[in-house]
C-alpha cells in the first residue's frame, strides 16, 4: 500500500530556483524602461513579479496539500474544462491588447484563459484515458474524443490569435496519448490533417507569412520585420561566454522589446553569458528529469498521466521560448515559464507544479513497490499468473488481504 511521502526536494528547488531567478532577471531587464515610464520607478515591474512570484509559491505549496487524485473526480474534472472553454470565449469580449484577445481585464486584475486550459485539458486527458485502460487503442471510443476535446481548446486559443500556445496544447496531447500507449498511426492519421491547418494558418494569413520570410533572412529589413530577432542575436552574441555582468546588459535599453518577458532569454545571455544560459538550461533539464521520475513513479495511472502531460508542457514551452530568441524557430509571443514578466503565467505554472509535487508524495516506487498503473497496461495473461499476494489492481483499488483461517476484515472481498 503506498505510503505518502516527502515531495521531490530537487524537483522543487529546480522550480523555486527558476521562479526567484525570474524575479532577479525581471530587475534587470525592466528597471531602465520602468523608470522611463510616467510616475514609474524602476521597481515597478519587479515588484509586481515578487507579488506574483510569491502567489504562485503559495499556490503551489497548496497544491502540494491538495491529494491530486481528488482531481479525477468528474465534477473537477470536466467543471474545470467546462470553465476553460467558457473563459477562452469569454476573452472575445474584451478589447485587444498588441493586436490580440488573450486576456480577462476586471478591475486591474487580468488573467489568461490558454494558461488555465493548459492544466485543465491535462487533467481530463488523464481521467479519461485512466478510464479508458486497456482500450487505448480504440480509434473511436478513446482516440476520437481525446482530439475533438483538444481540437476544440486549439481551435479556440487560435482564434485569440496565439499558435504557440495553441501548440503547446497539442504537445500535451500527444505526450499524454503516447504515455497512455495510444497507437501510432493514429497518431499519424491526425498529424496529416494538423500539419495541413498548420501550414495554413502560416501561408495564408499575411502577418504569419511575414514573420516565416523574416526567420528565413531577418537582416533583409534589419529596421521592420526583422528588427526584434537581430537585437536579440545581437544581445546573446555580446554576452561571450562569461556575459557583461548583472544589469550591464545594453540592449534591453530601448533596443530589443518585450525584454522583460517574452525576450528575457537574451537579457540572460548578454549579462550572464553563455554560462548563464547554459545554467538555466541546466534547471530546466533536471526541472524535466526529476518532473518525468514522479511521474512514472506514479501510484496509479491516472497521476502518471497527468504528471507527464503537466512536465511535457511546461519544457516544450521553455524549449519554444528559447528557440524563438536564438532565431532557431519564427518569432512568436511565448512566455518563458517561472522566469518571464507576468503573473498570469507564472501562477497556474506554479500551482501545476505544485499538483506536480504532490504526485511525487505518493509515489510508492520508493519503497520498493509496483506503481499500481503498471497493472493497466500489462497483458491480462501476465497479471493472471501473477501471485495473489502481489497483485496490485488497476486504478488505485487496495486488493484484499489474502486469508484461509479467518473470517475478512470488515469491506475486504470474500475468498
Amino acid at each position: 500500500m503506498a505510503k505518502k511521502l516527502q515531495a521531490d526536494e530537487w524537483l522543487f528547488a529546480a522550480t523555486a530556483a527558476l521562479a526567484l531567478f525570474g524575479v532577479i532577471m525581471v530587475y534587470s531587464a525592466s528597471a531602465v524602461v520602468a523608470a522611463s515610464e510616467q510616475n514609474h520607478s524602476q521597481y515597478h515591474y519587479v515588484v509586481r513579479q515578487s507579488i506574483w512570484t510569491l502567489a504562485g509559491l503559495c499556490a503551489m505549496l497548496l497544491a502540494m496539500r491538495f491529494d491530486y487524485r481528488l482531481l479525477r473526480h468528474p465534477f473537477i474534472a470536466y467543471g474545470l474544462l467546462g470553465l476553460s472553454v467558457v473563459l477562452l470565449v469569454a476573452v472575445f469580449a474584451f478589447s485587444p491588447v498588441n493586436g490580440a484577445r488573450r486576456w480577462i481585464k476586471l478591475a486591474g486584475f487580468s488573467m489568461q484563459p490558454s494558461e488555465i486550459a493548459k492544466l485543465a485539458l491535462a487533467i481530463f486527458l488523464a481521467r479519461f484515458l485512466e478510464r479508458r485502460a486497456g482500450d487505448e487503442g480504440s480509434l473511436r471510443r478513446t482516440f476520437v474524443p481525446c482530439m475533438a476535446v483538444t481540437g476544440l481548446l486549439a481551435l479556440l486559443v487560435v482564434k485569440e490569435p496565439d499558435l504557440g500556445t495553441a501548440m503547446i496544447l497539442a504537445v500535451i496531447c500527444v505526450s499524454i496519448l503516447l504515455t497512455a500507449g495510444a497507437r501510432l498511426k493514429h497518431l499519424a492519421l491526425a498529424a496529416a490533417p494538423a500539419l495541413a491547418g498548420l501550414a495554413g494558418l502560416l501561408l495564408f494569413v499575411p502577418w504569419r507569412m511575414k514573420r516565416m520570410v523574416t526567420f528565413l533572412d531577418p537582416w533583409a529589413d534589419p529596421q521592420g520585420a526583422g528588427y526584434q530577432v537581430i537585437q536579440s542575436l545581437l544581445a546573446i552574441g555580446s554576452g561571450g561566454v562569461h556575459g557583461l555582468g548583472f544589469t550591464q546588459g545594453r540592449q534591453k535599453m530601448f533596443f530589443l522589446p518585450f525584454a522583460h518577458s517574452d525576450f528575457i532569454f537574451a537579457v540572460v545571455g548578454e549579462e550572464l553569458g553563455l554560462l548563464g544560459g547554459l545554467g538555466v538550461i541546466a534547471l530546466f533539464g533536471l526541472f524535466l528529469w526529476r518532473g518525468m521520475r514522479a511521474a512514472l513513479n506514479a501510484p496509479d495511472r491516472f497521476g502518471m498521466l497527468l504528471g507527464m502531460g503537466i512536465v511535457t508542457g511546461i519544457v516544450a514551452q521553455a524549449l519554444f521560448n528559447i528557440s524563438v530568441v536564438l532565431a532557431l524557430v519564427p518569432t512568436k509571443g511565448i512566455p518563458l515559464p517561472f522566469i518571464s514578466y507576468g503573473g498570469s503565467s507564472l501562477v497556474p505554472t506554479l500551482l501545476s507544479v505544485g499538483v506536480l509535487l504532490n504526485i511525487s508524495q505518493q509515489a510508492s516506487v520508493n519503497q520498493g513497490i509496483e506503481p499500481r498503473w503498471r497493472a493497466d497496461v500489462e497483458p491480462a495473461t501476465v497479471r493472471a499468473n501473477r501471485p495473489a499476494t502481489s497483485f496490485v489492481p488497476a486504478r488505485g483499488i487496495v486488493p484484499p488481504r489474502v486469508s484461509t483461517s479467518r473470517t475478512p476484515l470488515r469491506g475486504e472481498a470474500k475468498g
